[in-house]
């Protein structure tokens, strides 16, 4: 796709991404984020630690630098290891261990769920494909398991839990690995607890930037805004069950979280994106603005405690916002990039390979 007419002016198809994203997040600006319901489980924020989870920073920070240094030369928007990451608060010290970065002996396999509106708009990313070949290169894999794009977490839990089972990953110990980012994350976790049969095929779930408690602008959003996306050209996804807003609002992740434990058996980890401020791109600061009025540590998209997963190992905090993470409109889409998508530059590759790394690493310490 040429993101420029004939004329030199912006191609309209390229300003409806951000259109129709702009109207999903903006929500209604007139009404609270958090209005008052008494329609929720008791709540209390406290440190992750008395939340059951467990602080890894320090070794995937010694993992994550040890790659970003190696493959400064090999992989796109290179960054230098404290611009990559965030340091939250105190940050535990590393082991001091070396950092292996040779082959995979578990050869995992990395298999995404992406988040909403995802089917809506992939054609038009035309994702590269450089983070798959990037892994590959030392054993791992990555595949996309197909979840509907504007469906509810229920819908697309059971659409995961098919597609868990249709796999073939050979015998021995569980190579897979759930990547859920954003509302992935809600997707993957509820196929965990209401799927039992696929826990024996999975060696861990990783959450990237989840929706975990929600987001507060899904309180303002309405279906018919995400429903937008059906109409971007090239737009492969229906309306599905109309259930994705509803399923984001922080009220109904917070309640199914009361009342669906976790299973332990399957090791869950927490990738949380908390960028600078400067680093957010221009389309986002607003919805990273009205996210403020509750906290300003937020991506974008979801304040930074509602993406650990409760009883998970917290794996770092990335110094990139919500889109910038995943999503690599800048590389596809320069136009975009240099009017909306202006701080989306940052190296997936070396993170991907880092967290399959990390979690190689802690599984076989769990004796997984």
């Amino acid at each position: 796709m040429n993101p420029k007419s004939g004329t030199g002016r912006t191609h309209p198809a390229t300003l409806t991404l951000a259109a129709a994203l702009g109207a999903l997040l903006a929500g209604c600006a007139s009404s609270p984020l958090v209005p008052f319901s008494t329609d929720t489980p008791p709540l209390v924020l406290v440190p992750a630690s008395q939340a059951g989870v467990q602080d890894k920073r320090g070794r995937f920070r010694e993992i994550y630098c040890a790659v970003l240094q190696a493959r400064a030369g090999e992989v796109p928007d290179h960054r230098p290891c404290d611009d990559a990451l965030t340091r939250l608060g105190t940050e535990p010290a590393g082991t001091g261990q070396p950092v292996p970065l040779g082959a995979s002996n578990r050869r995992l396999v990395a298999a995404v769920v992406p988040g909403i509106g995802y089917d809506c708009f992939a054609k038009w990313l035309q994702p590269p494909g450089t983070v798959a070949q990037h892994v590959r290169k030392y054993g791992y894999e990555l595949q996309t398991i197909k979840v509907d794009a504007l469906s509810g977490t229920t819908n697309n839990a059971r659409q995961i839990r098919d597609a868990v089972m249709a796999m073939n990953l050979g015998p021995g110990a569980p190579r897979l690995v759930l990547v859920g980012y954003s509302k992935g994350t809600p997707d993957v976790l509820e196929a965990i607890v209401n799927h039992p049969e696929i826990r024996p095929r999975v060696a861990a779930v990783v959450s990237v930037a989840g929706a975990v408690g929600g987001s507060a602008l899904a309180n303002n959003a309405e279906q018919y805004q995400a429903d937008l996306l059906q109409h971007f050209p090239g737009a492969a996804c229906d309306s599905g069950d109309g259930g994705a807003v509803a399923s984001l609002r922080p009220g109904v992740r917070r309640a199914w979280l009361a009342g669906n434990p976790l299973p332990n058996e399957v090791p869950t980890y927490s990738v949380v994106t908390l960028p600078q401020p400067e680093r957010i791109s221009s389309i986002l600061r607003g919805s990273a603005g009205k996210l403020a009025m509750i906290d300003g540590r937020n991506d974008s998209q979801v304040i930074f405690y509602d993406q650990v997963v409760p009883g998970s190992s917290l794996v770092g905090y990335l110094n990139a916002d919500h889109w910038a993470v995943v999503v690599p409109i800048a590389r596809t889409h320069t136009t975009i990039g240099s009017m909306f998508v202006t701080e989306n530059a940052y190296p997936r590759e070396a993170l991907l390979e880092a967290v399959l790394r990390f979690v190689e690493e802690d599984l076989t310490a769990r004796g997984k």
